[in-house]
């Protein structure tokens, strides 16, 4: 597949271990982010994202990747979001994935429950190369 892949993984590191299945180059959103020296990419990629915050809106995206995607390139670039979440959020399960593609206007790929299954590894992979390969 030909489109990079960025991600943001907290300490739990479940979304860093669903990356680690694929076979594109995969770089993640630093925990700490370094307002100096901001993460800046040059390739269009897709965003794999986990929900936080419990179900609350305002607490969903992490705000590394708010401040990741305030950087007007890296916007610019985004081509797609695979969201993560836990289904017992309800109707919130994969929202920070939901909010960026409405912001941005970018398609969301696919939604996984917390690090996915065998299966979710086979539906991202496939949907990435019909959209990038």
């Amino acid at each position: 597949m030909s489109i990079d892949i960025l991600y943001f993984s907290n300490y739990s590191g479940n979304t860093k271990r669903f990356v680690e299945k694929l076979d594109n180059i995969a770089i993640r959103i630093p925990i700490k982010w370094d307002k100096e020296q901001p993460l800046v990419v040059s390739r269009e990629y897709v965003l794999f994202i986990p929900t936080y915050g419990g179900g609350s809106i305002k607490l969903a995206i992490p705000r590394q990747v708010k401040e990741f995607l305030n950087i007007p390139e890296n916007r610019e670039r985004l081509r797609g979001v695979v969201g993560f979440g836990n289904t017992n959020f309800g109707e919130h399960f994969c929202i920070a994935a939901d909010l960026i593609s409405k912001k941005t206007g970018v398609p969301v790929i696919a939604r996984v429950e917390i690090f996915g299954t065998d299966d979710d590894v086979i539906k991202v992979k496939e949907r990435l190369g019909q959209l990038y390969g």
